[in-house]
């Protein structure tokens, strides 16, 4: 078979219902089904088929499921295990946004917040956005700093998505338009390969309200990945990416398995597949990982 459907639910949840209604829908666009491999029992499945394409399969099971909590991607059936991971930090790796939580040490979250959602809707350049927020922790200390990291949480599934890809081979980088004070401490804990971010201007310990040049904005992680593909002598296809911002868009595009996880809906629509329900070990089901293939 040429290509392969995955489901994915909250654990326990994917069940016989739902699986005979992907089969129905499969069987409805004329597709020839065949082996189904469960990669978590009740929660990931595999069904290979053949004879439709993969995004109109994904529209029809999208209308389908529309009031079920299931993820699903269609694609190739060959080269679904990738060689590089390029991951977003904040609201992907991390459950927070660190630049919001660092001005709530201030009592200015919401002020910065409604910079940043307009900023990862597109609504706003993203290396302007990032400068006025900046300059609204000028005075901040340092020691804020070590109080957002120590309350930063990791996403569901963030550290085993990463040591489970780097078990197998693949090579993993942190790329955020946040702060390298958190990129290098999130990246060591989840045991990212490297990472990279944006500096801040800090003087005696205090921040000084500026981003030191030269600021990475919304290229930087399309850069980065073509720098990668040519470095490591990859294909396009060899790729995975995944963030949630507008600022994600271009890497998750170019990349040959871009997902959009509980994105702002420009970043749903554009990227190739998408996670809304689930949590992040699902990118490891989509390249056709078993639970018990995963790494903690």
């Amino acid at each position: 078979m040429n290509h392969v459907l995955t489901l994915v639910a909250p654990k326990g949840k994917l069940t016989a219902a739902i699986v005979a209604e992907a089969i129905a829908v499969l069987n409805n666009s004329g597709a020839a089904v065949d082996d189904r491999t469960w990669l978590a029992n009740g929660e990931a499945l595999d069904i290979a088929f053949n004879g439709s394409e993969p995004h109109t399969i994904e529209s029809d099971l999208r209308r389908a499921f529309s009031d079920m909590r299931v993820d699903l991607f269609a694609g190739p059936s060959h080269g679904r295990r990738k060689r590089l991971l390029l991951a977003d930090m904040d609201a992907t790796i991390v459950t927070s946004e660190t630049l919001d939580e660092l001005a709530a040490r201030m009592g200015l979250k919401d002020q910065v917040a409604a910079i940043t959602a307009r900023a990862m809707n597109g609504e706003l350049n993203f290396e302007v956005a990032l400068k006025e927020r900046v300059a609204i922790l000028n005075g901040l200390t340092e020691t804020a700093l070590a109080e957002t990291y120590a309350a930063t949480q990791m996403s569901p599934g963030a550290v085993v998505l990463v040591r489970t890809m780097r078990a197998h081979g693949a090579y993993c980088v942190l790329v955020s338009g946040g702060f390298t004070y958190f990129t290098s401490r999130i990246a060591q804990a989840c045991g990212f390969h490297e990472n990279q971010g944006n500096r801040l201007g800090i003087l005696n310990k205090t921040l000084t309200g500026r981003v030191l040049e030269p600021i990475l904005g919304k290229d930087a992680k399309l850069a980065t990945l073509n720098r990668l593909i040519a470095e490591r002598g990859l294909a396009t296809t060899e790729t995975a990416a995944i963030g949630d911002g507008a600022n994600d868009i271009p890497m998750l595009q170019a990349a040959g398995l871009g997902v959009a996880y509980q994105a702002k809906p420009v970043v749903a629509d554009a990227a190739q597949a998408r996670i809304d329900h689930t949590d992040l070990r699902t990118l490891l089901f989509f390249q056709g990982y078993k639970n018990s293939e995963f790494a903690s």
